[in-house]
């Protein structure tokens, strides 16, 4: 079975080398793990065992995690028949569908009035619901619960938006990295980007200048004058903000493409990850988010305005993330979202948001619209064309 397991792993891209496959080996025979009980040990020994053992760096820790989930999804269950049915295999059974004429019938909370009507629902409930339009529960159309519908409400105990129109979500959620060493499909990307670049000469004269040394040295009857010019340095900064987790899930995979390329392209690059819509701070490790903040007004500090500033994001959301204090989906922000992207646009005057949402739903998001006024509709498309007018204006 393990040796499928290797080979699972190194198809997700992962640097796992047969001496750390036979360290893993070595390990389970020897009984490193240790067993839970006499049943044997859970799989979740075997994961952090073989994490241990197989990963020596942990920015490839979301590529094992997924590696792994493909590889054991259902072995645990199977092997042990005292736990429950997974909920994703119910979740089906739970989800509403409704016409467009019975959506629109379905009556919008303003803030306000959704934040106390939340309280009162946790002071009356007091057991659980299914498909009502009223309570906390699930399926049904009431504002608050998971896997109904209801065109602005708050997300409690569901893994992913599916309607794109939550106010408040009432579970953390782990984001992954975006994977800065993702190979890019295109050079188009690149190619893109390096408009941006602009080259200086800085520092001691360590270049030859071929066409300078030969007309000197043909003036000079043909006698050899080495000529040098000081080397040349990629000169452009950027400071790019990516939004993570959420909706931008679906487009995890050209994200990277764009991250990959601008390491590759920008020698002075610094990012910061937000999500939906930038607070009082970000970070730079997904997995440490809560843990090591980087406050904005200290990014703002930081770098100076020659910075060009940088946002990728959809742009999705409820319109409250954005205008409303305390709209945030994970904590209750002091100050809304739209006065740090102010800060940001004053602080860094060359600026552009990426948005990977394909151009044509645009105007059907009302958050987009929102974006696009704070951003001076300085927004494009994450496409060849969209990236090279961004570039270009960052060039001005």
């Amino acid at each position: 079975m393990l040796i499928d397991f290797f080979y699972t792993l190194r198809s997700a891209k992962l640097p796992v080398s047969v001496k750390e496959y036979l360290t893993l080996l070595e390990a389970v025979s020897a009984g490193v793990a240790g067993p839970r009980s006499e049943d044997g040990w859970s799989l979740d020994d075997f994961y952090y065992l073989a994490r241990t053992t197989l990963v020596k760096d942990e920015k490839h820790y979301d590529k094992f995690d997924r590696a792994f989930a493909a590889y054991f999804k259902g072995v645990e269950m199977l092997t042990d028949f005292s736990k429950d049915v997974p909920l994703e295999w119910l979740r089906k059974n739970l989800e509403l569908e409704l016409s467009p004429e019975e959506k629109a019938r379905i009556e919008k909370k303003g803030w306000d009035e959704l934040m106390e009507t939340l309280k009162k629902r946790f002071e009356e409930q007091k057991e659980r619901h299914e498909g009502g339009n009223r309570m906390i529960g699930t399926g049904g159309t009431s504002p608050f619960g998971a896997y109904g519908y209801n065109p602005q409400g708050i997300r409690i105990g569901q893994d992913k938006g599916r309607n794109k129109s939550a106010v408040k979500v009432w579970d953390q959620r782990a984001y992954k990295d975006y994977d800065d060493s993702q190979e890019l499909g295109t050079r188009n990307i690149k190619v893109a980007l390096r408009r941006l670049r602009r080259f200086a000469r800085e520092g001691a004269q360590e270049e030859l200048d071929l066409d300078d040394t030969i007309r000197s040295t043909a003036a000079n009857a043909g006698w050899l004058d080495l000529r040098m010019v000081p080397e040349r340095h990629n000169n452009v900064k950027v400071l790019l903000l990516m939004d993570v987790g959420g909706t931008m899930d679906e487009h995890v995979h050209r994200v990277e493409e764009l991250f990959s390329a601008a390491k590759t392209e920008f020698k002075h690059l610094e990012f910061y990850y937000f999500h939906n819509c930038v607070y009082d701070f970000m970070w730079k490790n997904n997995r440490r988010r809560f843990s090591e903040k980087f406050p904005t007004w200290d990014v703002i500090r930081k770098y100076n305005k020659d910075y060009k500033l940088v946002f990728v994001g959809d742009a999705t959301m409820s319109p409250y993330e954005i205008l409303q204090p305390g709209g945030s989906v994970e904590y209750n922000n002091e100050e809304a979202g739209a006065e740090w992207l102010q800060r940001l646009t004053h602080a860094f005057p060359k600026f552009v948001w990426i948005n990977p949402e394909p151009q044509g739903v645009w105007q059907y998001r009302q958050s987009i619209g929102v974006i696009q006024q704070l951003v001076s509709q300085r927004m494009y498309p994450l496409t060849v064309k969209g990236l090279e007018e961004a570039m270009r204006l960052l060039s001005k």
